[in-house]
């Protein structure tokens, strides 16, 4: 184990809850440090269910396009922590990050305080440190008490799509989470609304925006898209943009490639048509719909076989996926195979139902290195009560081993999907590179 490795685990004991939502602990270690969230450049803040990732990935990709220096921070990391802060378009190396770590454990002493209010703060810390044009910061849960939250005037804040997650931390029902996400509205700061499956999440955060002053651009109201001629248009009060489809596929990267482009349309008139589509074309996002052509996946996998690996875990996140492979399975029909594994926190009947009628077959994994994590044999038999042809493997590789065995018409398409430590795993067995 490195220093930077022992320093993590070392502030993972800081306290006794991996999550205890809190701004209190924060704002006095922030003040500890010097105020380093006085001395941010322009933010834009994202919170939402589902979609905040790729929506920053956008973000980033027109930004830089236009010549911005932009930093970015998202969380949970799938192969190293070093993944979460990017400084100025680059990951944070091991020796900066380390000594941002070790000033604020040396701040913080024995304080009880939890690992994302620690890192969050030796982020800010590193933000400050380097001059840039934007920060691109993502909520890491919920939003009203979320360690980011800390920051005063955000140039913009989005909303991306809302759903049941978390529901012992955000509360049990869709306006109850969307009350959470909303907490990240400012007065002043223009409130983009992305598209949303639930009435009820809508109407809270309209309500929400309004309250505290936030001016608002709701999606499907304020600006519309559409798929047309393989083009993607996207329209609002400014006029007409016809743009190439996103890069990351699925219609569901639309809609958050619009979130980004009406944040941008409202705080940065700089950024010109050609920028958004420049962006358009090189956002990438691991994880996410990613197709796994290279790699020791790739090679245990039957010869022309499809691999797609995303991290979608709860119910919109199984709708957006199926009708993924649904739009995939009409340009290209293949049969489906669906790896599928999750922390037993996560709804997995929910997930597996929206590929009834879909996927030709479920094989089960267990997440590894995670205790929480699914028992193979009961998702096979959740499968299985759905009326799907289900198989239970013990990894990842002995799932792959088991489609390789199976008999096709034609090389089948995979997905694996479940968790985003599933997908983390799954790029570690592939020799993938975050950079």
């Amino acid at each position: 184990m490195d220093q930077r490795d022992a320093i993590l685990t070392r502030l993972l004991d800081l306290h006794p809850k991996k999550i205890d939502l809190s701004l209190g602990r924060t704002e006095w270690l922030l003040a500890e440090m010097g105020h380093p969230e006085r001395r941010l450049p322009p933010i834009i803040h994202v919170a939402g269910t589902n979609g905040k990732g790729s929506t920053l990935a956008f973000l980033r990709a027109i930004l830089e396009a236009a010549g911005q220096r932009v930093h970015v921070y998202t969380s949970p990391h799938l192969l190293r922590f070093n993944e979460r802060i990017r400084l100025a378009g680059t990951l944070v190396d091991d020796a900066r990050l380390q000594k941002a770590l070790e000033d604020c454990e040396r701040a913080n002493g024995q304080r009880p305080v939890t690992f994302f209010e620690i890192t969050t703060v030796a982020a800010f810390t590193l933000f400050a440190e380097e001059p840039a044009d934007w920060l691109l910061l993502e909520t890491g849960l919920g939003g009203r008490y979320d360690s980011t939250n800390v920051i005063e005037s955000p140039k913009a804040t989005i909303i991306t799509s809302i759903s049941r997650d978390h529901p012992e931390f955000l509360g049990d029902t869709i306006e109850k989470i969307a009350y959470e996400k909303a907490g990240i509205f400012k007065r002043g700061a223009p409130a983009i609304i992305g598209f949303q499956q639930h009435d009820g999440a809508r109407d809270v955060l309209e309500r929400e925006a309004r309250r505290v002053g936030a001016p608002l651009s709701i999606a499907g109201e304020d600006f519309h898209i559409r798929e047309e001629n393989g083009r993607f248009v996207y329209e609002d009060e400014r006029g007409l943009l016809d743009l190439p489809l996103p890069r990351l596929p699925g219609r569901h990267q639309q809609a958050n490639a619009a979130g980004a482009i009406a944040a941008l349309r409202a705080v940065a008139p700089h950024i010109g048509a050609e920028h958004i589509e420049a962006g358009l074309t090189r956002a990438e996002w691991p994880a996410r719909l990613q197709l796994l052509s290279r790699g020791r996946v790739a090679d245990l996998v039957p010869p022309g076989s499809e691999v797609w690996l995303d991290g979608g875990h709860n119910d919109d996140g199984g709708r957006v996926l199926a009708e993924a492979m649904a739009q995939f399975e009409e340009k290209n029909a293949r049969p489906l195979v669906f790896v599928c594994g999750a922390q037993v926190t996560k709804d997995i009947r929910a997930l597996i139902k929206h590929f009834v009628g879909l996927a030709g077959e479920v094989v089960a994994v267990p997440v590894e290195g995670e205790h929480k994590s699914w028992p193979p044999e009961e998702i096979a038999a959740l499968a299985c009560a759905e009326g799907m042809r289900s198989a239970a493997a013990q990894s990842v590789e002995e799932a792959l081993a088991i489609i390789a065995q199976r008999s096709y018409a034609v090389p089948p398409r995979i997905l694996i999907a479940g968790s985003l430590y599933l997908a983390a795993g799954v790029l570690a067995l592939n020799g993938s590179v975050i950079e």
